[in-house]
């Protein structure tokens, strides 16, 4: 099955300071230039049980099941920019980004 969509979650690390505006600024040039300064950490969360099983090998993902959760997850110890990279290579490319408290989101869409 071929996945045209991916979702990515990632944290920010509190003692960074940094708003989910200038975080996504940061990705956006990272994707096309060059970011020295990173400021997200990981792990960064790639799918769920549905994913696709070659696309979470290819990301070097985990499958696991945190307590207390009725489903599974994929998940990279890899900075979201890591991911996004990979991604960029298999051809996928950012939509859109949100931030919700201290976690970034990510969605992209490969044609």
């Amino acid at each position: 099955m071929m996945q045209s969509c991916v979702i990515l979650c990632a944290h920010l690390h509190p003692a960074h300071h940094c708003s989910p505006a200038r975080a996504f600024m940061a990705h956006v040039q990272r994707l096309w230039n060059y970011s020295p300064h990173p400021k997200e950490v990981g792990p960064t969360m790639v799918g769920d049980e549905h994913s696709d099983p070659n696309l979470m090998n290819y990301l070097g993902a985990t499958k696991r099941n945190m307590l207390g959760n009725h489903f599974w997850e994929y998940y990279v110890n890899d900075a979201p920019r890591i991911v996004l990279d990979k991604l960029e290579n298999c051809g996928y490319r950012v939509v859109s980004m949100t931030g919700v408290g201290q976690t970034l989101v990510w969605c992209l869409h490969k044609e």
